[in-house]
């Protein structure tokens, strides 16, 4: 069966409201569409294309995919890639395709990390299977602490010359490193656009690791992932572990953070769901208005399983942010447990 031609919603850019990448000139939507889990070889791709079909007609020009997504590694890249070639190739100038490594891709010792070797040529790959000649951003995925700094940075600025990628990125980033990455391309010609790292009620290590600071001092933006930590930050904890989530199956701790679903965050999480419920809010709109009342940061970067759930999350972005008073009480009921 061939595949129905999709035409873009003419109402697109109504509602969505976009924000300046630190100093570019770029603007991302205030929520943007991740590609980590959900879209594989395993998923369904007539789900997966819904999705990407929804998000775009809602606003969201922003899709942020990494070398590794899948599973299998590069299946969500293929399928991005897919969709593009299908649907999307008359909207290419108005989206913004990121990709990332920095993760284990292929054995041997050229195959993860920050070497020049291995960026450049994750990037070629990326490249072929999206089916694309550039990537709008491209991240390196984790600081490397064997390959020095100015090496992974050239290939990042190299990206940019060789006209591979439009703006390059780091994710993972302590305040320290970043630091150091922002100098580096400084001095190289090509700024550092933008930082990834997780941030979420649960997991404010960005505030205290000073690293919002190091990224308006150098004109970078933020795009933060895991605002609802994985899940935790909704109503479906309210009444503990719901049987067949990823705690309920094990884990604990993995992409949840280090603290896992443990007795402290969840006590936390129902101290929030009185406020929410004040404010008429779901609990993931709360954690969402929360992460992007700092002007800072530019983006939230969300995932989703349906339509359903991807635009339950972008109606976080309706009505009033929220006013000192609460947040003056949101820090109350995470100073719980």
């Amino acid at each position: 069966m061939s595949e129905t031609m999709y035409r873009a919603a003419p109402g697109r850019y109504e509602e969505m409201a976009f924000r300046r990448c630190g100093r570019s000139g770029l603007k991302l939507p205030a929520i943007s569409l991740g590609l980590w889990q959900n879209f594989g070889g395993l998923d369904s791709y007539e789900t997966g294309r819904a999705i990407l079909h929804r998000a775009f007609d809602r606003g969201v020009t922003h899709f942020d995919l990494a070398n590794n997504y899948g599973p299998p590694p590069g299946a969500a890249e293929e399928m991005f890639g897919r969709v593009l070639a299908s649907d999307f190739k008359p909207y290419r100038d108005e989206m913004i395709v990121s990709s990332k490594a920095g993760y284990l891709m292929w054995p041997g010792p050229y195959g993860e990390w920050g070497s020049r070797k291995y960026l450049l040529s994750s990037l070629d790959a990326s490249l072929k299977r999206l089916g694309l000649d550039y990537v709008d951003i491209y991240y390196h995925h984790r600081p490397d602490p064997e390959t020095p700094i100015e090496e992974s940075m050239g290939a990042l600025a190299d990206a940019v010359h060789q006209g591979k990628a439009l703006y390059v990125g780091i994710s993972n980033y302590r305040a320290a490193d970043a630091k150091r990455a922002i100098d580096t391309l400084k001095a190289l010609g090509v700024p550092c656009l933008i930082h990834q790292p997780n941030y979420s009620m649960l997991d404010r290590w960005i505030e205290t690791d000073g690293l919002l600071d190091v990224l308006e001092e150098g004109g970078a933006g933020t795009i933060v992932y895991s605002p609802l930590q994985q899940g935790l930050l909704t109503d479906k904890y309210l009444d503990g572990i719901p049987e067949g989530s990823r705690a309920a199956r094990g884990s604990r701790g993995g992409s949840m953070g280090a603290e896992g679903v443990s007795d402290a965050r969840l006590a936390k999480v129902k101290a929030l769901a009185p406020i929410a419920a004040r404010l008429g809010l779901p609990l993931a709109h709360l954690a969402l208005k929360w992460v992007l009342r700092d002007p800072r940061v530019t983006s939230a970067l969300i995932g989703a399983r349906t339509v359903a759930q991807l635009d339950d999350s972008l109606d976080a972005l309706k009505g009033n942010g929220l006013s000192d008073s609460d947040l003056h009480e949101i820090e109350k009921a995470l100073s719980t447990g």
